[in-house]
């Protein structure tokens, strides 16, 4: 079956024309030249911000002038993840996709569905002649998935509507009403190489599901930092371990899902079928269920490499056994909500030079300030430095607002059942939009999508068949003004 012949064909048809363009985190020029020159085609108001954000304005159908005016927005990047064993450039490429069954996917990397749907829907919307809506006003937003610039950037006053409706949510019987907030946490420290005093092992774990590190943190998948930090730590009581490199992981949203390193100790061998291989057996065994494509794989090499000393590499290997990851609190106002998590999303050590990266997030600010705090004073007991960069604040819930009771209200009559009026564990726009437009009134919603920010994301075509129908009664039954 082709895209094309996907219904609804104008939402498939605009998801493959922006997946064709290039948009990494950081990287989206490409795309809002793409997105200005597709307002500007249709005739309708088209400006970029001074940070990159793209707004299209679209006047109101006949007979909803008197409606209250929607702000309709989703972001422009994407989180550009692909398995080892594909060779893809997301700089210059675009995505390839596939269908499969009732989904629609990538071939070895990310789908960008999220929230290259939320944006397709929009372009959707702007071009229909047929769609009655209120005024409209149009926010493509810029590097959302890598420190939310593009909202943090959005400065007051150049919004004039009433209602904001993120099209970045996951599951499609869901009405979000409230976000986490986040902080980004640097551990960094440089050391001096010495000879390898032994021989070489290289450790690799891969096949992880990896998967979004605000929505999944609470599903018990597994690190492959977390998972290398134990393995390392283990090997500590059979004898003293050089570093030489580790590399696990990539973005901070991303759950790590592969990983490796290199390392010197005196017997190899010895090394491996002493202590490695029984820690092995029990990882894999306590991943069966729900990472059966777990891989760890340990081998010699005969390799001379510079490492560093003992006593420093152990401070980095009990660092990394040491650093939360994971779920730190669960709410105790909101049923099954994670509160604040933690997810240790990079570690990279190469020339003597280490990073740490995480991404600490809670609904609750003084939880998040706890988190990372913690990384923090285990960072300083090892000497290492900390940064933190990138804070975001949370969205707080307002369940009683006229826009929540409507959609719930039309998703019941709709679908013959109610919708989960929730709370999520990952960033959304929201809270940055809110802190400077506080009197709009805002939920999110979206199709359903699977394995976010990993190479098995994929979207649910009669989900977006229904987010589609749903997306146009809200329109069509806005409040008045």
């Amino acid at each position: 079956m082709e895209l094309s012949t996907i219904e609804p064909q104008i939402i498939w048809k605009n998801f493959s024309k922006l997946n064709a363009v290039p948009r990494p985190s950081k990287k989206e020029g490409k795309v809002i030249a793409f997105i200005k020159e597709f307002g500007e085609n249709l005739g309708l108001e088209t400006t970029v911000d001074e940070v990159g954000n793209v707004i299209i304005k679209k006047p109101a159908t006949p007979g909803m002038e008197n409606r209250k005016s929607v702000v309709l927005q989703s972001h422009l990047d994407m989180v550009c993840q692909k398995n080892n064993d594909v060779n893809f450039d997301f700089d210059t490429e675009g995505i390839k996709m596939e269908v499969d069954g009732d989904w629609v996917k990538a071939k070895g990397t990310t789908l960008g569905a999220d929230n290259g749907l939320g944006v397709a829907t929009i372009m959707s919307i702007l071009e229909s002649t047929d769609i009655p809506h209120p005024d409209i006003e149009a926010l493509f937003t810029i590097d959302e998935e890598t420190g939310m610039t593009g909202a943090l950037g959005l400065k007051p006053g150049q919004l004039t509507g009433q209602i904001l409706l993120n099209l970045d949510t996951e599951e499609d019987d869901e009405i979000d009403i409230g976000c986490a907030g986040g902080i980004d946490v640097t551990i960094s420290q440089d050391y001096i190489m010495e000879v390898a005093k032994g021989q070489i092992i290289r450790i690799e774990v891969k096949g992880l599901q990896g998967g979004h590190s605000g929505m999944d943190i609470h599903k018990g998948f597994g690190n492959a930092n977390v998972i290398l930090g134990r393995i390392l730590y283990k090997g500590l009581e059979k004898e003293n371990i050089q570093l030489i490199s580790i590399d696990g992981g990539g973005l901070r949203n991303a759950i790590p899902r592969e990983g490796v390193a290199i390392v010197s100790v005196r017997n190899a061998q010895e090394f491996i079928d002493e202590v490695i291989n029984g820690l092995k057996k029990e990882i894999l065994e306590e991943f069966a269920t729900i990472e059966p494509n777990l891989h760890i794989n340990i081998e010699s090499s005969t390799t001379s490499e510079k490492a560093l000393s003992e006593e420093d590499s152990r401070r980095i290997i009990l660092t990394l056994k040491s650093l939360h990851n994971g779920v730190y609190r669960m709410s105790p106002d909101v049923q099954d909500l994670v509160e604040s998590s933690n997810n240790i999303a990079r570690v990279e050590l190469k020339d003597g030079e280490l990073k740490i990266l995480n991404l600490s997030r809670s609904s609750v600010e003084s939880s998040k300030d706890s988190v990372a705090e913690q990384l923090k004073s285990v960072a300083e007991l090892a000497g290492m430095k900390t940064v933190f960069s990138g804070s975001y604040p949370g969205w707080k819930p307002k369940p009683g607002s006229e826009i929540v009771k409507l959609m719930e209200n039309l998703y019941t009559e709709k679908f013959g059942d109610k919708p989960h009026v929730v709370a999520c564990h990952a960033g959304l726009e929201c809270g940055i939009i809110g802190a400077n437009y506080p009197e709009m009134e805002m939920v999110s919603f979206g199709p359903t999508i699977r394995g976010a920010h990993s190479p098995d994301e994929k979207a649910n075509i009669p989900s977006a068949q229904k987010f589609w129908s749903f997306t146009k009664d809200i329109l069509a039954n806005i409040p008045l003004k």
